[in-house]
């Protein structure tokens, strides 16, 4: 573990959205020099600023924006990268503190070297479906060790180093691990001697070509998601979905060569067991109820601290209806307003096609299903997004396809391709370019009874910071189109 007291720190990149603020913070505290630097400019970061501006005016951090400084890599003690920098291996600044022998390390890597144990650690990963599988285990933890007892972190939002004096020896640490996280928790990542970590459950809800961009390949990917159980121990778990649900074809190999338990928790089967007849979750749609499930697996064998040969099918159908008033998360499949009869919802975190495509089977079990109007469309990660564009094609086609942003043209061209040209599938798919303009255009058409689903299959940086800028901006644009007719 490095420490951290009185070392010269440089945290590279604070942030539009302050993801270096809690770090930087935490650092501050421990005695740390800090200094902040970020490619953007101080005025693109007003609101982060004003997190840490404090610390800055008593001299505890230093700013330098607007471009980084190779010395600022080379002449410190420590480095803290942010793990949204792509291929990190390849970036100058951090190759610069490699040849310089400078440690890098990242906010995640500090949390769970600190951690008082990994006995009750539960991380979450896979490619769509962990954030609410995170959220939804915690909130079942909550319901029954007790709210100060369940601490909630990693790629879901808000750094847990600030809540390191109030996490104690028995409580449950619940983490969602990104694949870039789980890189650097990798064995020697960053630094010569740095020890490999991996949470005593290991979660993983499906494993799809995702983030190609930021990795290179599929295979590092792969083996990048892989960290999650490589260092775990004997008695540890891995408990993974497998089968249809898992969006694989090879549902065991990701667990394959674990060191620890796998259980394997077929979704598709243990839905119609174990999932209560009566139970009406508030969020929609069968991949939120394989998500419950999942989550409710992970509960129960975590309440009878065994991992039974078999799954307690009755524990998990005990713990379910703790779930029924789970509200669900910002951005994920999220309800904005009724705009004169058509629900309107934010599912702007969807960055995967996989994703957009269990968001629109979301409401599959609804009459009027296939008059959804969905917005797709962004930053070009590399994924297929052929199967998207189908949704606009054939029999049971969607009311209407509007493309945004870099990919937009493509996904539209495909989907009139796989309509046919000049036929009534092609006439559904509208090209908008921008947000504001889907929305107005997906509204005009719409019908009451009708849904319109922000679920973009794409990341949001051609157009937006972040995927929060871009929900919080189509939720805006629902509610001006006609506040008269929007009831929130």
């Amino acid at each position: 573990m490095l420490d951290i007291a009185g070392k010269r720190v440089t945290v590279m990149g604070l942030g539009r959205f302050g993801g270096g603020v809690g770090v930087t913070r935490w650092l501050a505290e421990q005695g740390a020099e800090v200094l902040v630097t970020d490619l953007d400019p101080a005025e693109k970061l007003t609101d982060s600023i004003a997190q840490v501006q404090d610390l800055v005016d008593r001299g505890a951090v230093r700013l330098r924006l607007g471009g980084h400084n190779v010395s600022d890599f080379t002449t410190c003690d420590v480095v803290v990268a942010n793990p949204a920098v792509a291929r990190p291996w390849e970036n100058r600044f951090l190759r610069a503190s490699h040849a310089a022998r400078i440690p890098v390390t990242t906010e995640i890597r500090l949390l769970v070297e600190r951690l008082p144990t990994r006995r009750h650690t539960i991380g979450v990963t896979g490619s769509a479906g962990k954030s609410t599988t995170t959220a939804m285990i915690a909130h079942i933890l909550r319901r029954t060790a007790g709210a100060g007892r369940v601490h909630m972190g990693g790629n879901i939002g808000g750094s847990l180093l600030g809540e390191l004096d109030r996490i104690r020896d028995g409580d449950w640490v619940v983490l969602e691990l990104s694949s870039a996280m789980l890189y650097w928790l990798g064995r020697g990542v960053g630094y010569d001697g740095a020890r490999g970590w991996s949470p005593s459950v290991a979660v993983i809800t499906n494993i799809a070509p995702n983030h190609i961009d930021w990795h290179g390949t599929f295979e590092h990917y792969t083996h990048s998601k892989q960290e999650i159980f490589r260092y775990q121990d004997a008695g540890d778990a891995v408990i993974e979905a497998v089968g249809p649900s898992a969006g694989s074809a090879h549902p065991h190999a990701w667990s394959a060569g674990a060191p620890s338990v796998a259980v394997h928790a077929r979704l598709g089967e243990l839905l119609p067991r174990v999932f209560p007849s009566a139970l009406r979750l508030r969020v929609p749609g069968e991949h939120n109820r394989r998500n419950a499930v999942l989550a409710a697996v992970v509960a129960a064998c975590q309440r009878a601290e065994r991992l039974p040969g078999e799954l307690p099918e009755d524990a998990v159908r005990a713990v379910l209806p703790l779930l029924e008033d789970f509200a669900g998360l910002p951005h994920r499949l999220q309800f904005v307003g009724d705009r004169m009869g058509v629900r309107c919802y934010n599912d702007s975190k969807c960055t995967t096609p996989e994703a957009a495509l269990l968001a629109v089977a979301a409401f599959a079990d609804e009459p009027g299903a296939a008059r959804v109007h969905l917005i797709v469309g962004g930053y070009d990660k590399g994924s297929d997004l052929s199967g998207v564009a189908r949704l606009a094609a054939g029999e049971h086609a969607i009311g209407g396809l509007y493309t945004i942003g870099k990919t937009g043209p493509t996904i539209a061209a495909a989907a009139r391709d796989a309509a046919g040209a000049g036929s009534r599938g092609s006439a559904r798919v509208f090209e908008c370019e921008t947000l504001d303009r889907a929305v107005q255009e997906a509204l005009a058409r719409a019908k009451a009874g009708d849904v319109l689903l922000l679920s973009p299959a794409c990341a949001s940086w051609d157009q937006f910071t972040n995927f929060e800028e871009r929900g919080e901006r189509f939720a805006q644009v629902v509610r001006e189109s006609d506040r008269s007719g929007v009831h929130a």
